[in-house]
């Protein structure tokens, strides 16, 4: 009978996990967090949520990176704490999804340690951040070491937006919400901007060996479509989804996004979900 249970923990190193679902493995790395404790109540049953539909298909492991990083982390860092947790957890390579900041450690990770990565999927990630991005992350981490967590939320939040128009409501909704959104934050959020500052790996994008999906929208300004098409360009076995007038929030809501997914992992697309053919896809 398949492993229905829903379970929660820590991996090697400390970093925090929920697995849930039944299939073959399928690990995703999220995007940046407030802290990096296990998450509990509410805030678990609002991860899992939109991880579900994969669930179906797999044994979803949801892991964030160890808590007590250095100030001075590096990707690379990060990197080699999944690499060490996923070997003492797994027999093999397993397929990986990652999404934003988590994005940028499993590129890393594909790159330092092919060997515990089968498949690769991105999301809303690329070799580096962009160029509003990435000054964006370091007002952030500026924002909360002066203790302005209305400033700070309301700069993270500002780029969620596909316009200026929802930009503009994303900001005020952060600005609204900053001291509740940051009230458990830690240094590890700082650590892992820093991480993510300094983290660039177009040079050497083509090591990768695992095969890999990058997927964005177009009007992502973390990003931008050049830098979604350039990394999975350089990846040998890249290939890459543009979805129109999504944003870096709105990839993963868009329409046959779970399909697609699903289809490039070798699994059957999931009842109920809708294709894409307004999504412009490549191979790279």
């Amino acid at each position: 009978m398949p492993d229905s249970t829903r379970v929660f923990g820590t991996l090697r190193g400390g970093m925090p996990f929920l697995s849930f679902g039944s299939g073959p493995p399928l690990v995703v790395l999220p995007g940046i967090s407030a802290n990096h404790a296990a998450p509990a109540g509410g805030e678990r049953r609002a991860l899992t949520q939109p991880l579900l539909p994969f669930a179906q298909a797999r044994r979803v492991w949801w892991v964030n990176r160890r808590p007590s990083l250095a100030l001075d982390a590096t990707m690379a860092e990060l990197a080699r704490d999944y690499a060490e947790a996923l070997r003492s957890r797994f027999d093999g390579p397993v397929d990986v999804l990652a999404f934003s900041t988590g994005g940028s450690v499993a590129l890393q990770l594909a790159v330092d340690h092919p060997d515990v990565v089968k498949r690769l999927v991105i999301v809303s990630a690329a070799y580096r951040l962009g160029p509003h991005g990435a000054p964006v992350q370091l007002r952030v981490a500026e924002e909360l070491r002066a203790d302005r967590p209305r400033r700070a939320a309301a700069e993270m939040f500002g780029l969620l937006g596909a316009t200026a128009g929802t930009g503009r409501i994303f900001a005020a909704l952060g600005w609204l919400i900053g001291p509740a959104f940051f009230r458990t934050s830690t240094s590890d959020l700082l650590a892992t901007i820093h991480a993510e500052d300094g983290f660039d790996l177009r040079g050497r994008l083509g090591w990768i060996t695992a095969p890999t999906l990058v997927i964005g929208g177009d009007r992502d300004a973390y990003y931008s479509p050049e830098l979604f098409t350039e990394t999975a360009a350089l990846i040998p076995s890249g290939q890459l989804i543009l979805y129109p007038g999504r944003g870096h929030l709105g990839t993963q809501t868009a329409p046959g996004f779970v399909q697609e997914v699903l289809g490039f992992l070798g699994d059957s697309p999931v009842a109920g979900t809708s294709s894409t053919p307004r999504a412009h896809r490549r191979r790279a």
